[in-house]
């Protein structure tokens, strides 16, 4: 069992989704960082010094904290606008790359003499 482990752990796709854990960890302080200390200070200054992480409703004994949602929820489109730009990028590369490889195709394809092949005659 513990080999069938260390074989599970050495595949390719655990060891990517691990690689892939840690950098969207990492990317999210960026972004984190990105909102609190750049996009939220400048809507406050917009919107008369409004914090968002403060803004809460109370309801009775609760206390509604709707300002860190509307941070989550910032923090959220600025993550899923940058997955966009990189998925676009990507998918754009790779067209790219499809059309210069047909063209190299078409090219060699051309290029290669065909042998004519002598029939005998009967």
């Amino acid at each position: 069992m513990l080999k069938e482990f260390k074989e599970f752990i050495n595949q390719g796709n655990a060891m990517d989704l691990a690689v892939g854990v840690i950098i969207g960890a990492a990317f999210k302080a960026i972004v984190d960082s990105l909102v609190g200390d750049i996009i939220s200070p400048l809507i406050g200054m917009i919107t008369g010094g409004i914090n968002f992480d403060a803004l809460s409703l109370k309801v009775g004994s609760a206390e509604l904290m709707y300002g860190k949602f509307i941070t989550a929820l910032i923090n959220f489109l600025i993550v899923a606008f940058v997955l966009f730009l990189i998925v676009k990028g990507l998918n754009k590369a790779h067209e790219k790359n499809k059309k210069i490889a047909e063209k190299v195709t078409t090219k060699v394809a051309t290029k290669i003499p065909v042998r004519k092949t002598a029939t005998k005659k009967k």
